[in-house]
Parts: C-alpha cells; structure tokens; sequence
C-alpha cells in the first residue's frame, strides 16, 4: 500500500572497483518519493552494480548512502527491505505451484488454530487490497501457473507493495510483454507514483522512459552522464547521455538497390494459420521490416522458411531454386540464416565458448581429422570479434557472460561465414542498449551492401520506418500489403494490421 513516509534517498559518490575494472567512480544518485526517475545507461554502464549497492548484495569501495536524512554504515539485503526497499527483476521467478497469495506472502503466511494450520481466507483478504490498487485481472485465489508474464510482473510489485513499499527499483520490466501489457503496467507505475512511492525505472525502451519519467539519470562508464528534467525528457536528449554524442544517423536505412529477387514465397502455408498463405519477395540489397500485430503470423513464417516448423503448402525459392521445406539443412544450404527472437535458448549455447558459438555452423572448416583445431577456432572467432567489435576479453570464456547486445552480435557472427543470402532477424535489438543497437544496424546494411536480402520482424514501429527500404505488413497469416520506403508510417501500417 501507500508508505507511511515517503522516501529520502541519496546515494553520494559511489565507487566500486573489481580488481582492474571500475564498475562505478564516484557516482551519485537521488531518489525521493512519489516521483519516477529513470535510470538509462548501456550496457556496462554500471547500472546492474549501483542496484547491487541499493539492495545491499555489495558494498561499495567509497562513497555514502542516506536515507531519510541517516547516513547508513552498511547496507545489507536486510536492512533495504527494513527501509521499504524492493526490486521487481527482469527475470521472474514465481513460485507456480501456489496461488496469488502465496507467492505474495511467502514466507510471512498467516496461521492459525493449534496446530498452525495456513488460514487461507485471511491470506487472500491481506493480499486483495493490493490487487485492487494494481487494478489487476486475477485474484488473490489464482494459481500462479496461469498468469501471463504481464501478470507475473504485477505479482512481484504486489510482493514489494505487501512489505510496504518505499522504493520500488523495476530491472527492464515490459522486455518481455506487449505493447498493451506495457501500458497497463505504466499505468501501475503512475498510479504507486500518486501514492506517494519512489520508482526508480531501468530500461532500454527509451519511449516508455519518456512517457513515464518525471526525471531521467544517465550512467556512461561507470559515471554519471548527466541528468534531465521532466520538460527536457526527449529519445535524443536521452541517447546524448547514454553514448555521449549525437544520434542523427541512428535509423539510417540501405541505399536503395533494385537487385534481384532472393526469397520468393508462393502460396506458403503454415500450421498456425492453416487456411491462409504467404506470397513475399524479397530483394538482393534490401533490408525488408516485417510488421503486424501480436500473433499475426511473423515469428511462424521466419520458423518455416528456416525450417523449424513444417510447411504445409506453397513453395520457398532462394535465388529461384526451390528450398526443401521442413528441414533446417535445406535451408542453411540454399543459404538462409535465422537469428531468433530468444537468443538465449534458441539462437546461443550459453554455456560454450564465444569461439565455440561463432564457429558452429561450420565446424568442418577448423576440424582437423575429427578433432577441432582450436588454434583455427580462436582465429576465425577473432577475425569476427573485430569485424563485428564483439566486447569480450576472452574468446574462451562461455558466451552466457557477454551482455545482450553482444550475445546478439556472436549469434549474427555465427552465420557470417557461410555468406548468407538471406538473413532472417526476429525481433534483432530487443532487450539491448542504444549503442548495440547501432551496432546491429550497421552490420545489417553492410550484409545488404553485400547483396544479401534481409527480413527484419520488429515490433518497434520506429525501427521498421527508420531502418527498412520497405515494410510488409502481416494479418493473420497473410501479406496485408507491402508498403515502399516514401509510404512509410505508422498510421500506414497500423491501417494494414488492424483492418
């Protein structure tokens, strides 16, 4: 519920230095109740290290922490929930064999009679209220294994609210939820606002920071870039401080090459949409956005022209040769890639090497006698880290350490090599900085420059116009329409996935 005083906190010249790396040099931090600040940086910025300092799992080298108005000698995990400190985590981590309010109230469960039985009906009339205040759909009766990710997120907020909330830190908390999740939970983040709670917002999506934020915290290199009031709160201004220059040229889209036609799909049928088919062109040069709705069929399509998943009619063609549907070999050799949206399951083995990862695909090339030659391996996977400036110390070292943009840049790396002709990339910059974000641009316009078609799904409506050459938008299974470059917009595209 709403705290019964609001929160004081400042955070004075924290460093934090780990054996030759300064994670954090003299970084200062003010939060005070019923405002949002949010919190933006790349990655390595230091953002992950100063949440540590706040909850207390580190202590910092030098520097203060206060609360309302006591400087502490130690913050510890203990003491940042005594002051109403709570953290909602990008990854969530429920409990699905409970209910609602067990999960809330874990480890604080209310019993009663003699032998201590767990009262439930007491549990859920605790809980409830807290629901109420999130405006959430379910209850306090509702198993936690039918809660949507949406969902889930309100679960933990509605946990920090149950410890009487003060400061309530969100770790990229709508990474995983769509567009009309996302503003359900920006909702709740005004509305703990009103009640008088500090939120302190981490987050790439630069568009809900503006939307939300009443003030906006840049880190750069471990130090504080700069600060912005609510009236000065703009994308640019907020790219400025994370990377230190202008972004004029962020979105800046291949030249426009009339080359010939790479992927042609005729009357393709997937599972998912049985009784509709895709007819696409794809051209040599271009970067192709795929946009639509929710469920309109994208991620299925990428699935099967990779392969994955089975084909049930229609035909691929890659440079007007037929591809055998329904078998990734096929694929890869007519010279099709796919770098997933769930990179980490799906596109990554996180616990191989970096060089283990990149080389994959074509381990015959550093096999020697049926064993790999790992001098070869180090050599093609540094060639690529400079290619694609891959941040990573060691190149032996399990690619699961890298941070997400560079996760990103070894899954494209793997498939570098083979000289793609068509590079499928589903949903490519989620979940990563403004700077990786560049970075993936650019190497998707030098693939392009390099005669390869490229298919970008994006849900990012302001990527798909500003990189793509031209836009297809998808509804339920088929090619709403396709629009070029000069037709752009989003209220173009909006009126072809919704009509």
């Amino acid at each position: 519920m709403s705290p019964d005083t609001p929160i004081c906190l400042d955070l004075l010249g924290i460093t934090k230095v780990y054996a030759s790396t300064v994670a954090l040099n003299g970084v200062s931090l003010s939060i005070r109740g019923g405002e949002v600040v949010g919190l933006i940086g790349e990655n390595g910025a230091g953002k992950s290290t100063l949440m540590k300092v706040l909850g207390g799992t580190i202590a910092p080298d030098e520097g203060e922490i206060i609360i309302d108005g006591l400087p502490l000698m130690q913050m510890t995990p203990a003491a940042a929930v005594a002051y109403g400190i709570a953290f909602v985590h990008q990854e969530l981590n429920p409990f699905v064999n409970l209910d609602v309010a067990g999960n809330v109230l874990l480890g604080r469960e209310i019993r009663s009679g003699p032998f201590g039985f767990l009262d439930r009906k007491a549990m859920e009339s605790r809980v409830r209220p807290l629901l109420e205040l999130l405006g959430t759909r379910f209850t306090a009766s509702t198993p936690v294994s039918e809660l949507s990710l949406a969902d889930q997120q309100l679960l933990e907020i509605a946990k920090a609210l149950s410890i009487n909330v003060r400061l309530l830190i969100l770790d990229e908390p709508t990474s995983s939820l769509t567009l009309s999740e996302t503003q359900r939970l920006l909702a709740v983040i005004r509305r703990l606002r009103d009640e008088g709670v500090a939120v302190l917002f981490i987050t790439h999506r630069l568009g809900e920071v503006e939307e939300v934020a009443d003030r906006v915290v840049g880190l750069r290199d471990g130090c504080n870039a700069g600060e912005l009031p609510r009236e000065a709160i703009n994308k640019d201004a907020m790219m400025r401080l994370m990377i230190g220059r202008d972004v004029k040229q962020f979105y800046v889209p291949p030249d426009r090459q009339e080359g010939p036609v790479v992927l042609k799909t005729v009357g393709l049928r997937t599972q998912t949409y049985p009784d509709a088919s895709v007819d696409l062109q794809v051209r040599s040069g271009e970067i192709m956005g795929l946009a639509g709705l929710v469920g309109a069929g994208r991620t299925e399509l990428a699935r099967a022209l990779f392969g994955i998943d089975p084909v049930l009619s229609g035909q691929v063609e890659i440079d007007g040769r037929l591809v055998e549907p329904g078998s990734v070999g096929a694929a890869i050799a007519a010279g099709i890639c796919l770098v997933p949206e769930d990179r980490k399951t799906e596109g990554l083995f996180l616990d191989f090497s970096i060089a283990g990862n990149i080389i994959m695909p074509r381990l015959d090339a550093v096999t020697r006698h049926g064993f790999i030659d790992e001098g070869a391996e180090l050599r093609v996977a540094e060639d690529f880290r400079e290619r694609l400036s891959i941040k990573a110390r060691r190149l032996d070292r399990p690619v699961g350490e890298l941070s997400g943009g560079n996760q990103q840049k070894v899954v494209l790396a793997k498939w570098l090599g083979l000289k793609p002709r068509l590079v499928i990339l589903d949903e490519p910059t989620r979940g990563i900085d403004v700077g990786a974000k560049a970075e993936v641009y650019r190497l998707m316009r030098t693939l392009a420059a390099e005669g390869a078609a490229i298919l970008m799904i994006s849900s990012d409506m302001e990527e798909v116009i500003g990189v793509s050459t031209r836009v297809a938008i998808m509804r339920r299974g088929v090619i709403a329409g396709v629009l070029d470059r000069e037709d752009v917009s989003e209220e173009a595209i909006l009126r072809l996935a919704v009509e």
